[in-house]
């Protein structure tokens, strides 16, 4: 079974090259099958409603692009997209959007106007479609007379109307009192199981999540996590998606390394690895004692230094500024020695990119400098050479550590271990940083 929607590579960029640039989504990859009931869970801000939207074909990407059926919207005629639009999606707003001058009715049977279809078949259709809902006593009302529980109830039997494949709710239960939203979550869960309709719901109330299928988390634009619940995606297309052979290049070669370095690398990050991503990162390589907010704050910032938004004077000014006037908390010395050794570190970047002759020893004079080593002549050379094999994908992490921390006599360094280690992770954030 093929998936019913594929995402690939999908960034969203607001303003794209003005001061004011937004990013909303940052290359999301994700699969979804026939008969799934998926939630994008995250907090406000974080791009699951752009994300819901770019699956509606509402969202134009900046980069990347979204199939239906496995017709990619970049390849659909305008034909084909208005189709997939009045039959193959219906969607659900958390405003309810009804037309106030148009009866309930009226406004359920809308959809159906544009099918050329007759008034007598739509109403049929609307009457029954409302009944099933428990609202067809409200067919010959207007939208302010109804109550928010019965507003949403004509929203989805609008939605519905059309008989689409793939219903997408916005927020759906988010203008609803709690007797009001279980009912509407109810009926959402009963269209999934009972009509195998596929369901797409983004939602930030963690009380929600039990409804789905899949739960996929999303923070700064990105997918973080997935969880699944009832997983009804096709056995065959997991073990193929496992088990697909994949000519390796240099650069896959150089990416495995670095995912066998970082843990926590995401698969949906396979294809590049994120600004953000090198952010937190950076973050964690630098800081350890700092709280959660002062942390976020310095993240977003590091960030718009990678992006190259802003210079790293201005970072160091906006640390050192309060949380009150929209900085980071810190103090000046801190601001100042966190941004110096972030300057040395993105200055090797820099240099190994360019890929000079003298980057590598560069490289280790840096690496003396900053650990404060004290090597002969025959330590030197040896650590240039392992460096040269660490920048050439040659060795990984932990072959760098223990070439490191190996006595002289066994052809090593003959670093402490400690320094070793500090020494193998520097290493691994100036390659991750140097990646592109």
């Amino acid at each position: 079974m093929e998936p019913l929607i594929s995402i690939d590579n999908l960034r969203v960029i607001y303003n794209q090259g003005k001061s004011n640039e937004s990013r909303a989504l940052e290359e999301t990859n994700l699969r979804i099958y026939p008969k799934e009931y998926v939630i994008i869970y995250g907090p406000s801000g974080c791009g699951k409603s752009t994300l819901l939207y770019s699956i509606a074909g509402l969202q134009k990407p900046t980069y990347g692009d979204i199939s239906i059926n496995g017709k990619a919207f970049s390849k659909m005629t305008r034909k084909e997209t208005l189709e997939l639009h009045q039959t193959g999606i219906g969607l659900i707003f958390q405003a309810f959007y009804l037309i106030p001058s148009l009866t309930i009715l009226d406004n359920v049977c809308l959809p159906r106007a544009f099918r050329s279809q007759s008034r007598s078949e739509r109403e049929k259709d609307g009457i029954q479609s409302l009944r099933r809902f428990g609202i067809v006593e409200q067919a010959d009302k207007y939208p302010s007379q109804l109550s928010g529980g019965q507003k949403q109830r004509v929203a989805i039997a609008r939605a519905l109307v059309n008989k689409p494949q793939i219903v997408l709710a916005d927020e759906p239960v988010g203008n609803l009192d709690s007797e009001s939203a279980r009912n509407v979550l109810q009926i959402l869960k009963e269209l999934n199981e009972v009509d195998e309709q596929t369901i797409i719901m983004v939602t930030h109330n963690p009380e929600h999540l039990a409804y789905a299928d899949r739960v996929i988390h999303m923070r700064d634009g990105r997918v973080i996590k997935e969880e699944v619940n009832k997983d009804k995606r096709p056995v065959e297309a997991k073990k193929e998606e496992e088990t697909r052979p994949v000519e390796e290049t240099p650069e896959m070669r150089e990416l495995s390394i670095l995912m066998s370095s970082f843990k926590s690398l995401l698969p949906q990050q396979v294809n590049m690895l994120l600004v953000p991503y090198k952010a937190k990162q950076l973050l964690n390589h630098l800081l350890s004692d700092l709280n959660e907010e002062q942390v976020s704050i310095a993240e977003t910032l590091v960030r718009e230094v990678l992006f190259r938004n802003i210079e790293s004077k201005t970072l160091c000014e906006r640390l050192d500024l309060d949380y009150d006037r929209g900085g980071g908390g810190w103090n000046k010395t801190r601001a100042e020695h966190f941004t110096e050794r972030m300057d040395r570190i993105l200055e090797q970047t820099e240099s190994l990119k360019a890929g000079s002759p003298e980057s590598v020893s560069g490289f280790a004079d840096y690496l003396v400098r900053a650990f404060h080593l004290r090597l002969d002549e025959k330590q030197s050379l040896r650590l240039r050479n392992i460096l040269s094999l660490r920048i050439e994908s040659k060795i990984g992490q932990a072959e760098l550590k223990k070439r490191l921390d190996a006595p002289v006599r066994q052809d090593g360094v003959g670093l402490h271990s400690q320094t070793a280690e500090k020494i193998a992770r520097d290493v691994e954030i100036v390659m991750l940083l140097k990646y592109s």
